[in-house]
């Protein structure tokens, strides 16, 4: 059941009694004043559903430390130290002098609590609440997205590793799996807990034990039943999954003779580790790669404060900042001019953009001409209505077909053979194929609005802030997720721009007036 605040503190009140200790202005000085209304008891009560039992830590007190967490960049044992030890946190939480805080399992339930009810990012929800209360937000109709890589909080595996965790993962979920194992699995005793015993530095060898861990793989999948959805099924999907990611059939083989080597080439959804199986290499730029997550915001630049955050899995099309950027303005009530690199420059983002009445101030992506200096794109007179394509020496020729992906070609051929301009066009002997996209118009109106120095001055003013938000959002060592799995750190990264929000509104001026209406001071 839900817990309540005792009526008397464990020895003197902490903000009563030292309040001139607490930094004035400061984050734990506006929760001890204002924690109450901030994160009053009825926003807890779905979680609490149970009238009975032992009650629990109040909740408040909880939230008030998650938060405290977040902003400090603290894991679990820490934050409950300095709940017991640190007037500051004190403070924030209500507590009295002698009160000695909770275990730090506490903040684990709570989490678990949070993330299984109807709204798990309900303190970044209650803290917009707060935003949107004060007016701090009433006419910023601008939203610059932008996203970063989070480096996972597990070691990236190799495949022998991954072959030997996935067999063990499965004798230790999947019933009657020891049984078989111990059948047909032979390349290794998966009971010792280190890597198998050979010479690692023996080419041979390591041929010869990639082939055998394959095949036991095989052979405990080919030899278990299909499980119903659960942690048996997801234990032999993920067997199935690392054994065949990194493996292909050794030369001279087609893998039915059960000889095997490591691929040469890295899957473009690579699982990189069993312990986290939602960790994926991850393709920031060409230069720099890790191994995590990406972390998406839309940020309003002139007040500060983030309006959404969604963490993904680091690949994948459907994790692209494009096809994410719909669910960050998801929540936007009116339309918004949203700002943002090329990377949200694709036509279909435009497109629906434009038909939710948002005003795209996107930096388009370069347009590569076929021939360095040459004619691009955009050189072209592309006419969607008459179905026809006019290079830049007057020929003239039909748009095909849709192909599958919605783009169409214009195909000149035998009109490039005597043109005076072929070879500022093309260097291909049949002659110049322009591929135009399905949303051509949209993307040219984009490029030449990208020309024009008004757009330029608005994207130079209100596209930075962005850069300067995601500097926060990894400070104090929240590069590194905290946890496992998108879920949990989904629910972290809310957290994470809770705070960060809070603190900026404290900064603006954030208090609360007689009658409980929020304002800025």
């Amino acid at each position: 059941m839900q817990g309540e605040r005792p009526r008397e503190l464990a020895g003197p009140d902490v903000w009563e009694t030292c309040r001139e200790l607490v930094p004035a202005g400061s984050v734990f000085a506006f929760l001890a004043e204002h924690r109450d209304g901030l994160f009053p008891a009825g926003m807890f009560a779905d979680m609490y559903p149970s009238p009975n039992g032992r009650p629990s830590m109040p909740p408040q007190v909880l939230a008030v430390t998650v938060v405290l967490q977040a902003l400090h960049g603290l894991p679990d044992y820490e934050a409950a130290q300095a709940v017991r030890c640190d007037l500051r946190w004190k403070a924030a939480c209500g507590l009295g002098l002698l009160d000695a805080g909770f275990h730090p399992s506490l903040l684990t339930y709570f989490r678990r609590r949070l993330q299984g009810s109807s709204d798990p990012g309900r303190l970044f929800s209650r803290v917009k609440e707060v935003a949107a209360a004060t007016g701090v937000l009433a006419g910023k109709r601008r939203r610059a997205l932008d996203s970063t890589v989070l480096d996972d909080a597990v070691a990236t595996q190799d495949t022998v590793t991954q072959l030997v965790a996935g067999i063990r993962r499965v004798i230790r979920e999947v019933p009657g799996a020891a049984g078989a194992a111990a059948a047909a699995c032979t390349a290794h005793d998966y009971r010792d807990p280190g890597k198998p015993k050979i010479a690692w530095d023996d080419e041979q060898a390591r041929a010869a034990l990639v082939s055998a861990l394959v095949n036991d793989a095989l052979a405990l999948l080919g030899a278990l039943p299909a499980q119903p959805p659960g942690p048996a099924a997801d234990a032999l999907g993920l067997l199935a999954l690392v054994a065949g990611q990194d493996v292909e059939p050794a030369e001279g083989s087609d893998g039915t003779d059960g000889r095997w080597q490591i691929a040469r080439r890295t899957a473009p959804d690579r699982v990189v580790s069993v312990t986290d199986p939602d960790s994926r290499h991850v393709h920031k730029s060409r230069a720099r790669r890790q191994d995590g997550f990406k972390a998406h915001v839309s940020f309003e630049p002139e007040a500060g404060l983030f309006t959404a955050v969604e963490l993904t899995s680091g690949s994948g099309t459907g994790n692209h900042e494009a096809a994410v950027a719909a669910s960050l303005l998801a929540g936007e009530q009116e339309a918004v001019t949203v700002l943002g690199d090329a990377a949200y420059g694709t036509g279909e983002l435009r497109r629906r953009l434009r038909d939710a009445g948002h005003a795209a101030v996107i930096k388009p992506p370069p347009l590569r001409p076929a021939v360095p200096g040459g004619f691009t794109a955009d050189d072209f007179a592309v006419d969607e209505q008459a179905g026809t394509v006019t290079c830049p020496a007057g020929q003239v020729t039909a748009l095909g077909r849709s192909q599958a992906d919605g783009t169409r070609q214009a195909k000149f051929k035998g009109l490039c053979r005597d043109c005076p301009l072929r070879r500022r066009c093309t260097t291909s002997q049949a002659g110049r194929v322009l591929s135009v996209h399905p949303q051509h118009a949209l993307l040219a109106a984009a490029r030449r609005d990208a020309a024009d120095p008004a757009w330029k001055d608005e994207y130079r003013r209100w596209r930075p802030p962005v850069e300067r938000a995601i500097a926060w959002l990894v400070a104090r060592g929240s590069r590194r997720v905290p946890y496992r799995g998108i879920n949990r750190n989904n629910a972290w990264l809310a957290n994470r721009a809770a705070a960060l929000n809070l603190r900026r509104l404290i900064n603006l001026g954030l208090t609360s007036t007689a009658d409980g209406t929020w304002a800025l001071a």
